[in-house]
């Protein structure tokens, strides 16, 4: 059995994310914090966690960059899962006054929200907030979470598909201890810090463009150790073990101060 970690509740978009990936029997362990979801691979509870780091609509998820510059696991996998929310709750979306879920979805459907005037409270969890708005059970309280999440706590659907933009999907990374082989069709994902000099993002950027390989994402974030100092996180098309990318990395880390390969894996494609 393959035991994978993921934040939430039973019917968060992490869990589902983490069947569509590995499309076999697994056993998920559900977990409070991204933190936890890594520590419980780190230390063996779990072969494999889940953690999103970016939507299509809101953008990166902040913490999940943060905890990947400092964990011990590998990047061994991506899946872009399809985010479908729903307005959930017992009473008529008349009634509904107040809606609470996690603060990316809250931010995915604020149009919704606006439009019909609703206060918004922050949650830890999408399918979390469903087990909430159930034990709060008044009429006036809704949530926004997935079907999966509505039929396991037995709660009514009100309204389907409410986020600003119906072409909505999360990426999730998948992580482990392991390493994957080259496919053909892999993605790179490092970190690395530079020192504040002119021209020294350019020097590592034209790395790529000499060796023609695609950059698919270039991130920023705190270092959170000096004021206006930053990480950046990239991703790039190609596996780390193949020889023109460990020949450009070794160029790279010559620029950097900081460098650290977080995995190579098979590019995901949307479904």
């Amino acid at each position: 059995m393959i035991y994978v970690s993921f934040q939430g509740e039973r019917g968060a978009y992490s869990e589902a994310a983490a069947k569509s990936f590995f499309n076999e029997q697994i056993e998920t362990i559900p977990c409070t914090t991204f933190a936890e979801v890594l520590e419980s691979t780190s230390s063996d509870k779990t072969q494999y966690s889940v953690l999103p780091v970016e939507n299509s609509i809101e953008g990166s998820v902040g913490e999940s960059y943060d905890l990947l510059y400092s964990t011990s696991l590998s990047a061994t996998g991506e899946i872009y899962h399809r985010i479908e929310h729903c307005l959930i709750g017992n009473g008529s979306i008349d009634k509904i006054d107040t809606v609470y879920s996690h603060p990316q979805a809250l931010g995915q459907c604020r149009k919704f929200i606006e439009e019909h005037k609703m206060k918004t409270i922050p949650t830890y969890d999408t399918a979390g907030s469903v087990k909430m708005i159930k034990e709060i059970n008044k009429e006036n309280c809704a949530c926004i979470a997935s079907k999966d999440a509505a039929s396991i706590y037995q709660m009514p659907i009100i309204q389907n598909n409410i986020a600003n933009n119906l072409n909505n999907y999360t990426r999730f990374l998948i992580l482990s201890k392991l390493d994957n082989a080259e496919t053909g069709n892999d993605k790179t994902s490092i970190i690395f810090s530079i020192k504040h000099e002119p021209g020294s993002l350019f020097r590592i950027i034209e790395n790529f463009h000499k060796n023609n390989v695609n950059l698919t994402k270039i991130e920023s974030r705190p270092t959170k150790e000096n004021t206006w100092e930053y990480n950046f996180y990239v991703d790039f098309e190609g596996h780390q073990k193949n020889p023109k990318i460990s020949e450009m990395l070794e160029k790279i880390k010559q620029d950097t101060l900081f460098m650290k390969i977080l995995g190579s894996y098979q590019s995901a494609k949307l479904s």
